[in-house]
């Protein structure tokens, strides 16, 4: 292996991609070569299992661009290997585990690993069809998940993605999203304290395994998205904090290099060579793992320098603004990389302020990313429901206020694992009432989910109601399952995906202001109901009732004459409801209602959703 000058100034400018097949541990036939970039370094060795990790043996060599690399007979696939720094002018010795590591040791041991990756992958026909499932035209249902607490499995990897695919099919959800895979020292950060970036955590196998398991998951016709965590990293001292003896990924001023949340450092995202380690993390799991998608973590703490910062403890930029340039053209120009080599996934962003443009392209000023999280649809919606339904008609902009900016971005709806968490409780645990108007409750959130536009997201563990908030030390209580009120809701979450897999017009124009309009807003009676279309497909019709009390003989305006079948009620006896239902057919009168020239009689069920196709 060599660095060609053509590596070296993409490296320098920030425009490399694909440092994991530059950098790092590599097999050769002359044995395994190590590349690590320490500009400030004046001295790195190798020291690992192989040399007694004895310092001085396995020395590697600079180049100009900083880089220190070297090519050794001895070292073999297995061996565990850290790099040796020395910086005079700092007079600082550290011990540090390689940032382009490809698989480390199992947590709290802290040493790289020396791996080969070959793996023989059988999910060619999802890679040659995954631009139709890519398509934001298509339904996306998203199943998030921790690995460790989705159920206990000594296997890891490999025995785990059986069973997971096994429950995809059962409850439908079109995608899986792993809460970050990346291997982190501190279990209890679920992932998001990152310090290997290009190695999946030995918690659960090697990188094998996990190929094993994205590939089986891939043939079974599920995609696979991977939270990653490009804006900040712990300060271990065998991680990237001041990895050559100086601030080399983090900036030096605490003021811009250190997060008071999350006691973690920031990377400098001015630096050129910083963008192109993390451009080349991003692209490494999509070439290396095949992975469908990349959920971008924290967009807002990255964009703005005056994130969860008082007036004093940040610095404005170059120009007196409050955003973050360097971050901003990071995210720019690595959304613009990635679906350059890979328009068939989606670039997903967490991002909780009004940004504009987030999910726009950056040839007109957006970011780039394919869809962003629409953490005030999340917000508004659990604040209206956690309202006693006798209050809920005061509060009704509450529940309508989302539509008015719903089609500014490419909007994912997230129940995420931050709304139970850090004593928020479980999402049943949130609504108001006793047991049966709890669940009731329950069930109307997801159907309202479902219902509006948008693609969905939710936390595993939801779909069957469980009652405490989630501890990633523990198995999630699928002893539950016995139970038909969470048996119930689980069975909802299965028929809903189905029915958004069935209708196109619940997600074929989700990011069309086209696709929707209000037939009624009943503050009065706390209803809801709005209708969903798609040219060429029939449409449907959502009614919702947020009060506890069935609504007979309830006359909707319709601009389709015709024929309804109830397609779907959140209140049917199979899911744990009272029943409350409509007739097979349902006919449309010539009786002008709310504006539209028919309209049909309807019953809307307590605290229910029902949907409803034109036959």
């Amino acid at each position: 292996m060599r660095i060609t000058d053509e590596d070296r100034r993409k490296f320098s400018s920030g425009d490399h991609v694909d440092l994991g097949d530059l950098l790092g541990a590599h097999l050769t036939d002359d044995g395994v070569w190590f590349a690590v970039w320490a500009p400030n370094a004046d001295q790195v060795s190798v020291i690992g299992d192989w040399n007694g990790w004895t310092d001085g043996l396995t020395t590697l060599h600079p180049d100009h661009s900083g880089i220190w690399h070297g090519t050794f007979p001895e070292p073999e696939v297995g061996h565990r290997y850290k790099y040796k720094i020395r910086n005079g002018t700092t007079n600082t010795e550290v011990d540090k585990a390689d940032p382009v590591a490809f698989s480390a040791e199992e947590a709290p041991n802290t040493s790289s690993v020396i791996t080969d990756l070959t793996y023989e992958w059988s999910d060619q026909t999802w890679m040659s069809n995954r631009h139709d499932q890519a398509n934001l035209q298509k339904p996306i249902s998203i199943y998030e998940l921790h690995l460790g607490s989705w159920r206990y499995e000594p296997g890891g990897y490999r025995a785990l993605a059986e069973q997971l695919a096994d429950y995809l099919d059962e409850t439908q959800f079109t995608h899986v999203e792993f809460l970050p895979v990346m291997e982190h020292p501190f279990y209890p950060s679920w992932g998001y304290q990152t310090l290997g970036y290009f190695a999946p955590t030995a918690r659960y196998g090697s990188p094998q395994d996990f190929k094993f398991m994205i590939d089986l998951l891939h043939q079974r016709g599920f995609g696979v998205i991977l939270d990653w965590v490009p804006s900040h990293f712990p300060v271990d001292s065998h991680g990237l904090a001041q990895f050559d003896g100086t601030h080399l990924f983090e900036h030096a001023d605490e003021r811009l290099g250190f997060h008071p949340d999350w006691k973690s450092s920031i990377f400098n995202y001015d630096r050129h060579e910083v963008r192109s380690f993390l451009m080349s993390s991003a692209m490494w799991w999509l070439d290396e793992y095949h992975a469908d998608g990349i959920r971008v973590d924290a967009v807002a703490s990255m964009l703005y320098r005056d994130y969860s910062r008082k007036s004093d403890e940040w610095i404005p930029n170059k120009y007196g603004g409050r955003e973050n340039l360097g971050a901003v053209q990071l995210l720019r120009q690595l959304n613009q990389s990635v679906y350059n080599r890979h328009p068939d996934i989606h670039m997903i962003a967490e991002e909780s302020t009004a940004w504009p443009g987030v999910s726009r392209p950056t040839e007109t000023g957006g970011l780039g990313f394919g869809m962003k999280w629409d953490m005030g649809w999340m917000h508004d919606t659990l604040k209206y429901l956690e309202r006693d339904p006798i209050h809920r008609q005061y509060h009704h902009d509450e529940i309508t206020f989302r539509m008015l900016y719903a089609f500014n971005e490419n909007f994912v709806l997230p129940l995420s694992h931050d709304e139970v968490v850090h004593g928020k409780g479980s999402l049943i645990d949130k609504m108001p009432g006793d047991r049966w108007q709890q669940l009731a409750n329950l069930r109307l959130l997801y159907g309202y989910q479902w219902a509006v536009p948008g693609k969905k997201l939710l936390f595993m563990g939801c779909e069957f109601a469980v009652p405490d908030e989630w501890d990633h030390t523990q198995e999630l209580r699928w002893d539950l399952l016995q139970y038909d009120e969470h048996k119930g809701v689980q069975l909802l979450i299965g028929d809903l995906n189905r029915l958004i897999r069935d209708e196109a017009s619940l997600y074929a124009a989700d990011f069309s202001a086209k696709n929707f309009s209000w037939n009624v807003t009943d503050s009065t009676n706390n209803v809801l109901v709005f209708s969903r279309r798609v040219d060429g497909h029939r449409p449907i019709l959502v009614a919702i009732n947020f009060a506890p009390v069935a609504l007979h003989d309830y006359r909707i305006g319709v601009d389709d004459a015709g024929t309804w079948t109830e397609l779907l009620s959140t209140d049917n006896k199979r899911y744990g409801g009272s029943g409350v239902s409509n007739p097979t057919s349902i006919t449309t009168d010539p009786e002008g209602q709310h504006g539209r020239a028919n309209s049909i009689s309807l019953s809307l069920p307590p605290l229910g959703v029902a949907f409803f196709g034109l036959t």
